[in-house]
């Protein structure tokens, strides 16, 4: 009998806990915290304490799957008959139609250096910009809006200093389910006396431990926070000296807010004039104030102008460029904030290198020995809608489920049954692997080596504690197959300084990343190994790590006010439609859960979706407690339970978006942002019917 714990990082949200694996006899049996990790400080959450369940369910992929024929049945296939299909597919599709006629979906639960390499490929040896993943879908704001203010659109500060803050202004987040572990750091503050403000539409566990909450009308973000603005100038509250040294553009956010005050305010959002007051003069005086926000800010029409708008309050005060301060989004997937660093995005190489600048092409170019476009690629959305149209012609998705995680899921399956060639890579049989011509089996966190960034900026390893099951072989390898085959065809490349994908093992693929990507430009395993966790930049070997960011100097020099005016969503209440439906997390459950509802223990605490519904909304529609019903919009319909409550108040309901069963996607609305192109899922209009 062998047994070992083996160190590694959490695959669930992006707080970055380390936990070991327990191994009896190369099967992973139990999962332990690890003592004295800079994050989770030797505790798990729920999902963190079973994040090996999942491992070896009987579900698991493990031999490579061809669907002959379209509506037949998936056969087991060996790895040379599967990859040489899809290798030939797709090079058939770029040869009749062009590069641009593929698209590639990366994956927030995949490591670094297979985001690396799948965009690598995308780029090298298909030719295209058609590279994206699901920070489209609930970061894409954070990076254009926190980029045009200060430079770079990631967390500015790192989890630990949360306990230092003296305030912490918490919005769209429920904190406590979404990242429990991070959330210790806030009620760590809170015991030393820090204040905390939550806005949110919904009563959530961290509004009720709040010292205040305020409830706004849901997609109303930018109003309330141009009225903080306007307590903070009207009272003479903010910062001057940083605001003349560091910012530009503060004379023009003074007239925009001007005309925000609490009392205009309180008649958009519905936020008491004098809560509102409260909250900005305590954001405003703490000394030492921080930003936390998630998806509730994000995933809006309007998500790019709220990013800026929490941008703007930080630096109007002085709030950046210190620890315990600053702008931080919180991230929601293991790996979302790495894919984005790895240039698993449209417009962007690894390290965030414009793909329309001459100079990155050109560099990337030699690299590899062949250039992508200086087009930007298609995003999430406009990949879906170009397969709808007949323009997208084969999709490639490493570790993503878009028939459960895109808005509108009819328009999305009409979409996926248009494609010509779907290949999946995953390690479950999820819902869109019904879609699939090709189906290649990859393993999940217990069963490969690499690295993670969480939230934080932090790069952690994560270590291979089991062998893979069955045929299934780790991603980094499946993709670096699939490319050496279509390579082989043209022969481009081969010869650059990295344009060949003979590697062999992760750590390899890191020191590519290293030298390509200045941000990570003091990366590597040895290092990793000996320090434990790398917060970027970190430029070079001898670089230390930066806990925080912007702190003499924002990265685009000075930091931009952006005047920004209130917008009303895409999508409003009206008789047809009365009740405006958002969507979230719960503790319990994971993305689409095709990870946590194959864990005995979490889908025994919440074994199905429901929707929250007022007292006073239940007893108009003559609900009584968990009546089914439907919901229905303007896209589509499903029946579930309903949970009457007062997490939401009259107008409001609320349905978690982690099972396919009923999907809270079939219903949301895929109107987006004009900037980051996200959905607005937070705010559709819906109607509730009781079903007899």
């Amino acid at each position: 009998m062998q047994y070992q714990n083996v160190l590694t990082t959490c695959t669930y949200c992006g707080a970055g806990c380390g936990l070991y694996l327990e191994v009896l006899d190369g099967r992973v049996v139990g999962t332990l915290p690890a003592k004295g990790h800079p994050v989770s400080d030797g505790r798990l959450c729920i999902k963190g304490w079973n994040a090996h369940a999942f491992i070896h369910h009987p579900d698991r992929l493990t031999t490579p799957l061809i669907r002959d024929r379209k509506g037949g049945e998936l056969r087991p296939a060996s790895w040379d008959e599967a990859l040489d299909l899809v290798a030939d597919r797709l090079n058939r599709v770029k040869a009749e139609y062009g590069p641009d006629a593929i698209g590639f979906l990366a994956s927030a639960k995949c490591t670094n250096e297979e985001n690396y390499l799948l965009q690598k490929l995308a780029r090298s040896v298909v030719g295209t910009n058609n590279i994206d993943h699901c920070a489209r879908l609930c970061h894409a704001p954070t990076v254009a809006g926190l980029a045009a203010a200060f430079g770079s659109g990631a967390m500015t500060n790192s989890i630990p200093e949360f306990q230092d803050s003296r305030c912490l202004l918490i919005t769209g987040s429920n904190t406590t389910e979404g990242h429990p572990l991070i959330a210790t750091w806030v009620m760590r503050a809170q015991k030393r006396g820090a204040k905390v403000i939550v806005v949110d539409p919904r009563k959530t566990q961290i509004a009720r431990l709040a010292d205040l909450y305020l409830c706004q009308r849901p997609g109303t973000d930018v109003a309330w926070l141009n009225g903080m603005m306007h307590v903070i100038i009207a009272e003479d509250l903010y910062d001057k000296a940083f605001v003349e040294s560091r910012t530009e553009g503060f004379e023009e956010l003074k007239a925009a807010v001007a005309e925000y005050t609490p009392e205009r305010v309180e008649a958009i959002t519905g936020i008491p004039a004098a809560d509102l007051a409260a909250a900005a003069r305590i954001y405003a005086q703490s000394g030492c104030s921080a930003i936390l926000y998630t998806m509730g800010i994000t995933q809006h029409t309007t998500g790019v102008d709220n990013v800026l708008s929490c941008a703007n309050l930080a630096m109007l005060t002085g709030n950046i460029g210190r620890p315990g301060t600053g702008v931080n989004p919180l991230r929601g997937q293991n790996n979302v904030q790495g894919a984005c660093d790895m240039g698993a995005l449209p417009n962007v190489y690894s390290g965030y290198q414009a793909v329309t600048l001459d100079a990155s092409s050109a560099k990337f170019a030699e690299a590899w020995g062949c250039a992508a476009p200086q087009r930007v690629g298609l995003t999430v959305t406009e990949m879906v809608n170009a397969a709808h149209d007949g323009v997208l012609k084969a999709l490639y998705i490493m570790g993503e489920n878009p028939m459960v995680s895109d808005p509108d899921l009819n328009h999305v399956r009409s979409a996926l049954k248009h494609c010509e060639f779907l290949a999946v890579q995953d390690i479950f049989p999820t819902e869109t692997v019904e879609f699939a011509d090709v189906v290649l089996p990859g393993v999940s966190f217990a069963e490969k080596d690499g690295t993670f960034t969480a939230t934080d900026r932090r790069i952690q390893r994560l270590h291979r504690a089991i062998e893979p099951l069955g045929e299934a072989r780790q991603d980094w390898q499946i993709v670096a197959g699939l490319a050496k085959r279509m390579q082989q065809a043209s022969g481009k490349g081969q010869e650059a300084p990295f344009g060949g994908w003979d590697y062999d093992s992760p750590a390899q693929i890191m020191a590519e990343i290293a030298a390509l990507t200045p941000s990570y430009g003091g990366a590597s395993y040895e290092r990793l190994e000996r320090e434990g966790t790398l917060l970027w930049p970190i430029p070079t070997a001898e670089h230390p790590g930066t806990p925080y960011l912007h702190k003499d100097k924002f990265s685009r020099g000075v930091g931009r006010f952006t005047p920004v005016a209130f917008k009303e969503p895409a999508e409003l209440p009206d008789d047809e439609y009365p009740l405006t439906l958002t969507t979230g997390r719960i503790m319990f459950h994971y993305h689409t859960g095709s990870m946590t509802r194959r864990s005995e223990k979490l889908e025994q605490e919440v074994p199905e979706g429901y929707v929250e519904i007022s007292p006073e909304d239940a007893g108009r529609l003559g609900l009584g407690k968990s009546a089914r019903v439907r919901v229905v919009s303007r896209r589509g319909e499903i029946e579930t339970r309903a949970w009457i409550t007062r997490r939401v108040p009259p107008g409001l309901v609320f349905i978690p978006f982690h099972f396919a069963e009923a999907a809270a996607n079939v219903l949301t609305n895929p109107a987006v942002d004009p900037v980051a192109k996200i959905p607005e899922y937070k705010v559709a209009a819906v109607r509730i019917e009781k079903v007899a």
